[in-house]
């Protein structure tokens, strides 16, 4: 597993390891994501890393080649 650079959208850095769970990453580093069913079928958890979008309780941190990733919440009209 690799270790990747954070860049949470309230401006903070972090670092975790490929692969590592999302809600963890994020709690490490202070950030909280919002979540519903902790399942992967509301969607309240979805984020968008380095432009796709991903839900948070199911996804894992993904490698970058860059060794960064730029996390934004992703926004819902329906929420």
């Amino acid at each position: 597993m690799s270790t990747v650079v954070i860049h949470w959208p309230n401006g903070c850095r972090s670092t975790a390891a490929s692969g590592s769970d999302w809600l963890q990453a994020a709690q490490a580093a202070g950030f909280s994501i919002p979540t519903g069913c902790l399942g992967g079928s509301c969607g309240a958890c979805e984020i968008d890393v380095n432009g796709q979008t991903v839900r948070a309780c199911i996804a894992t941190v993904p490698a970058s080649r860059s060794g960064e990733l730029r996390v934004e919440l992703s926004v819902d009209p329906s929420w």
